[in-house]
């Protein structure tokens, strides 16, 4: 194998267009990006069908820009990675044909990614001593699991929500107390001129599966303190609420993060997806871990949410394993971690 190896890889499961190119599976040489959030604002969401809209618009220019932004053209390729699942099934596909168009007329291996596996790759971007095995905690707008990294590529599922994932729950919330979308940068904003301790809600612990999540229990408590409040005439703090429910999210996520890899003893620990760039989370996170003695490593923000650096370091690692996809490769939106 070519001692260095360059991919281009492509991201559009949801709202953002992304393209980058990146060497060796840690060197990223562009990352560009196209976000969607101004046009979905309006909505209080994504809305699929503008997304996969905005895409087609979209992609061929954040590919072509980020070519130029490393000083590299198609030749200089090895490979066209591409997230294949989970995500909307429409902006997927925009994704998948672009690549297997590109791949297909340069005579390029094309690599379908997982886009979770992605997220969890971003942490080798900037953290060029982290190997695995350590523990990962994914929290994003659709997924919050708990897993061992066993080697590149290769999970083991320690837990996973039951029902919202924490990304979800922050959106309700940010829309029911007034703040808009995207909910979860909002929150984070609004708590720190707030108590995290003002208002006491509910941790869910389920039975038998101590690194499960739940967190539409802890929802429905925010809506009921809005409702008993409206009903009583009381002004809420809005800065107050925000707090309480973002540390009763963070407490959570940190325990079941630390309980696991003091029982399974691992020294290292990281944190991927989108809620991953949550200032509240980092900070507890750091500084539990700090308290057990285990390394902390966390992707930076612009790793964090959805972008295509991440999927050209899985993509990198799959190519190192020999996995090709053939031009049937379609989108998979309920893609499951580990799945192939």
């Amino acid at each position: 194998m070519k001692e260095e190896i360059t991919i281009l890889a492509i991201e559009s499961s949801c709202d953002e267009t992304a393209a980058a190119v990146v060497t060796n599976g840690r060197t990223v040489l562009s990352n560009v990006i196209s976000s969607q959030i101004a046009l979905h604002t309006v909505y209080g969401g994504v809305v699929p069908e503008i997304a996969s809209r905005k895409h087609i618009e979209k992609i061929n220019q954040v590919i072509e820009a980020a070519l130029d932004e490393a000083g590299k053209t198609l030749t200089d390729m090895d490979a066209v990675a591409v997230t294949y699942g989970p995500g909307l099934v429409g902006a997927l596909l925009v994704g998948v044909a672009e690549a297997k168009a590109i791949a297909y007329a340069s005579g390029l291996p094309l690599i379908g990614v997982h886009h979770i596996e992605g997220h969890i790759a971003a942490n080798f971007i900037e953290n060029q001593d982290l190997e695995p095995p350590f523990i990962c905690l994914v929290v994003s707008g659709g997924h919050t699991h708990l897993v061992v990294v066993k080697d590149y590529g290769e999970f083991q599922i320690l837990g996973r929500t039951r029902d919202d994932a924490a990304g979800e729950a922050f959106d309700k919330v940010a829309r029911a107390i007034g703040l808009g979308y995207p909910g979860g940068p909002k929150i984070d904003k609004e708590a720190r001129n707030g108590d995290p301790h003002a208002i006491a809600f509910p941790k869910a612990r389920i039975e038998g599966a101590p690194y499960d999540f739940s967190f539409s229990g802890l929802k429905s408590s925010v809506l009921n303190y809005l409702n008993h409040a409206k009903m009583l005439g009381e002004q809420v703090n809005c800065a107050d609420l925000a707090a309480s429910f973002q540390q009763a999210v963070v407490d959570v996520l940190v325990e079941h993060t630390v309980k696991a890899a003091k029982e399974f003893g691992f020294n290292r620990v990281a944190i991927a997806g989108g809620v991953a760039s949550n200032t509240c989370l980092r900070a507890a996170m750091r500084q539990a871990c700090g308290q057990a003695g285990i390394r902390f490593y966390y992707p930076s923000p612009i790793y964090c949410t959805d972008n295509a650096a991440m999927i050209g370091c899985a993509g990198y690692y799959e190519y190192r394993k020999g996995v090709r996809h053939g031009w049937d490769l379609n989108a998979v939106p309920n893609l499951k971690l580990g799945e192939r």
